[in-house]
């Protein structure tokens, strides 16, 4: 199933108004093929929700993590410390206005929100959503590679005398995270893998 038909069948679940549904939808499209947009695009979206399905009988409401995918980078400038932030509010709004349930709503606010700061959740739903967002970090070295070339143009504003020093550091906050993935599941298929990865950028750089 496309993106297109998956956030239709979710949505439709809370409210029947197909106008408002596709309304919804061109947002998300045109947000996630906005210029720049490298990496943080609609194939990341398609990305997580492979590894989503994967892990299926792993999760509580898969209901609410898909809103949180769609959602979760819908706002995205490389420059903005905020991007999180503003990605809750406008997923709020909409989530609203579909008619979801303040809970549930809650959930999907906090969720998104988590992908700032990457630490575990007592919510295991979350970790999940954490998890999926840094599977890249444990795909094969060819796959990771061409990620970090994608978010190297997406931090095109800065010059490599900024970028460099930047991004190790956020490479090393992962290597110093007693495990980068949140989930059982997802530590055992990458992580490994994921260490790999990182310590060759690191090398690059």
């Amino acid at each position: 199933m496309n993106l297109r038909d998956y956030f239709f069948q979710l949505c439709s679940h809370f409210n029947q108004n197909k106008m408002l549904i596709n309304q919804f939808w061109l947002e998300i499209e045109k947000k996630y093929t906005e210029k720049g947009r490298h990496y943080h695009n609609l194939t990341h979206l398609e990305n997580m929700f492979s590894e989503l399905e994967l892990a299926n009988d792993r999760i509580t409401s898969f209901t609410n993590i898909s809103f949180s995918v769609f959602y979760h980078d819908v706002i995205y400038d490389a420059s903005s410390k905020l991007n999180e932030e503003k990605s809750t509010e406008f997923a709020k709004l909409r989530l609203e206005k579909l008619g979801v349930n303040k809970i549930d709503i809650e959930e999907v606010y906090e969720q998104i929100l988590a992908t700032k700061s990457h630490q575990k959740s007592g919510n295991y739903d979350t970790n999940y959503l954490l998890d999926v967002d840094l599977s890249i970090l444990g795909k094969d070295i060819e796959s990771y590679v061409k990620y970090t070339q994608q978010i190297r143009k997406e931090y095109s504003i800065y010059p490599d005398f900024l970028y460099k020093p930047g991004r190790r550091k956020v490479l090393h906050h992962f290597l110093e995270l007693e495990s980068i993935f949140k989930t059982e599941y997802f530590k055992a298929k990458y992580e490994n893998q994921a260490r790999k990865n990182i310590e060759f950028e690191i090398g690059q750089l």
